[in-house]
């Protein structure tokens, strides 16, 4: 029973729309960090790079804190 379990959970962790969530899901949790680096004196650019997202993500992420 176990291991039919296991390849349920490998299946749906290889479906599209699990892979957009999860995406999506690191997205934010990167979002969350620009107000903490834009006060620790980093630009929008700097965070954009260094966090591999786009600077309308960061500038919009820093308007919204």
């Amino acid at each position: 029973m176990r291991s039919v379990e296991i390849k349920q959970t490998a299946f749906r962790k290889q479906t599209r729309v699990y892979q957009e969530a999860l995406e999506q899901g690191r997205t934010q949790g990167k979002l969350a960090a620009v107000p903490l680096l834009l006060k620790a004196g980093l630009t929008v650019e700097q965070i954009a790079e260094q966090l591999d997202i786009h600077i309308e993500a960061v500038k919009q992420a820093a308007q919204q804190s």
